[in-house]
């Protein structure tokens, strides 16, 4: 039996043969403390100094700028309770908007038991967040403003630039969830003028379990982890090596080969667009057309059911109904909400992402796999 196509790359991406050879060390037997100071300790020391700068190097930032988490969601949890908290005594509002990951709507969610007001931002049909929403919304408790970089169910790249700059101008910290852009757009902090960023390992062809914070000098969220003074005091924990040097290299090789992976992504990409046009009656695409991941398509199939067809294709592709999290139902997306996309285009609607591995054959595989789907729903 042949395994499903892998078209679900936003969800979770397989490791990069390199990332597997850069963390086997620290599998097999450097198993040393790095905060020992003894001869055990000098290899893992060196492999998360080396991730650090690897890091860095994505990001174009200092190493020292560079902290190491779980993962997206605490690197999203640190930034924006650690923001809130320590900026307390300036003001109580955050700003974000409607269609952040829920690492960032339940945090928000969490901060108004707190005593905090949050203004949800709204977005246009694209899923676009507007320079002039951000600026209503400003007030002069505002504390911290954090908008995603790249949406994950629709593929959406927001003017980060631009609100930082909103941001920055009014002396408000800024943050960004990029879990889903570092590897495939490029993230350059200083370009983008964000004063925090988020990175999820698992995106980027590392583990599960590993991610990054960057926080830019004379940034001082308040301590989310506390214990010994791991990560330079800011994050407190044994270091996760393994993970950590397979964040390193698989930030190194998204580095070095980010323009022909944008490319190669994107044309596979639009291969099945293309296809999938050609042979599904009624077909829209969900997100901006051009301001858009590369290897993001939000596909919606008019009344039909996204559950449905994902059970018709289920032995030849793995794609995701909605959001990721939330693929075991049928409830429209709160991302397709904000955006006010009819609901019956938007129950039945499919996100295919595609990743470096993705061929052309499994792309046209693909597209007879769901044309003939939809058109069996279609004619039931």
């Amino acid at each position: 039996m042949t395994t499903p196509i892998y078209l679900d790359y936003n969800g979770t991406t397989p490791l990069d043969p390199e990332v597997i050879e850069a963390m086997r060390p620290f599998l097999e037997r450097e198993f040393g403390n790095p905060s020992s100071n003894h001869w055990y300790g000098i290899a893992p020391k060196r492999a998360v100094a080396e991730a650090r700068r690897q890091t860095a190097s994505i990001l174009n930032c200092d190493p020292k700028e560079v902290v190491f988490t779980s993962g997206g969601t605490e690197s999203n949890n640190h930034a924006i309770l650690g923001m809130a908290f320590a900026g307390s005594n300036k003001g109580n509002h955050i700003i974000t908007c409607t269609v952040e990951h829920p690492a960032v709507l339940e945090v928000c969610r969490y901060l108004e038991t707190q005593g905090f007001r949050v203004t949800y931002l709204p977005v246009d049909e694209y899923g676009l967040v507007s320079a002039g929403h951000l600026e209503s919304a400003v007030t002069p408790d505002t504390v911290l403003v954090s908008i995603m970089h790249a949406n994950n169910e629709v593929g959406t790249v927001q003017p980060i630039a631009d609100l930082a700059e909103i941001a920055k101008s009014r002396g408000i910290p800024f943050h960004t969830d990029a879990a889903q852009s570092v590897g495939k757009i490029p993230t350059d902090v200083q370009a983008l003028g964000v004063d925090l960023l988020s990175i999820a390992g698992h995106k980027l062809y590392a583990a599960k379990g590993i991610g990054a914070l960057y926080i830019r000098q004379g940034i001082m969220p308040r301590k989310f982890m506390l214990g010994a003074g791991q990560e330079m005091g800011r994050r407190a924990g044994t270091e996760n090596v393994m993970g950590i040097a397979g964040l390193g290299k698989a930030c190194e090789i998204a580095r070095r080969d980010l323009d022909r992976n944008m490319s190669h992504m994107k044309r596979m990409r639009d291969m099945l667009c293309a296809g999938l046009e050609g042979r599904a009656r009624e077909m829209r695409l969900n997100g901006h057309p051009e301001m858009r991941l590369p290897n993001t398509a939000s596909l919606s199939f008019k009344g039909l059911e996204a559950n449905r067809i994902l059970e018709e294709i289920g032995l030849d592709v793995a794609a995701s109904a909605g959001a990721a999290c939330h693929a075991d139902t049928v409830e429209l997306s709160h991302v397709l909400q904000a955006m006010n996309v009819p609901v019956e285009w938007a129950k039945g609607t499919l996100r295919f992402t595609t990743g470096r591995m993705t061929t052309e054959d499994e792309i046209a595989r693909a597209v007879d796999a769901v044309a003939a789907a939809v058109a069996r729903l279609s004619e039931a």
